[in-house]
């Protein structure tokens, strides 16, 4: 089981936001919202945490999963289970797209890389913010 830090004042604003959690319902329309499929994965909250437990997920798509509940404002973790080897990067004031390629895969040529990793959260390369976390496909940590 994997536990995952996320900056709890930071993301998308679902089911009016704030200090409070959102909802495991609101979660859920936010996943199939994005165009995920949980394929059976179980998402429930517990104060500010989220668990993500079951389902037929590959490793890519419950990390994906994991992020666009834990990018969402008021979770401050996600608890996944068999997603301990799961990369991920917080986004810090300044941060491009090039700079975490270089970071974490050696080569900021390689930002494009991230970008599709994190599709459909991620829209735009330009578009990151502080505290936003994300995927690093086959990166260490930075």
């Amino acid at each position: 089981m994997g536990l995952f830090n996320f900056w709890k004042k930071s993301g998308k604003k679902v089911a009016g936001g704030g200090e409070a959690a959102p909802s495991a319902e609101a979660l859920k329309k936010e996943v199939a919202d994005l165009g995920l499929d949980t394929k059976g994965a179980e998402i429930t909250v517990e104060g500010d945490t989220v668990k993500v437990s079951g389902g037929t997920l590959s490793a890519e798509e419950r990390e994906k999963v994991i992020l666009a509940v834990g990018n969402v404002e008021g979770v401050a973790a996600v608890e996944a289970d068999e997603a301990e080897d799961a990369v991920f990067h917080t986004v810090e004031k300044g941060d491009t797209l090039s700079a975490i390629a270089k970071k974490t895969l050696g080569n900021a040529n390689r930002y494009n890389e991230i970008f599709e990793a994190n599709k459909p959260m991620l829209t735009h390369p330009d578009k990151i913010y502080p505290g936003q976390v994300l995927r690093i496909p086959g990166g260490k940590s930075a």
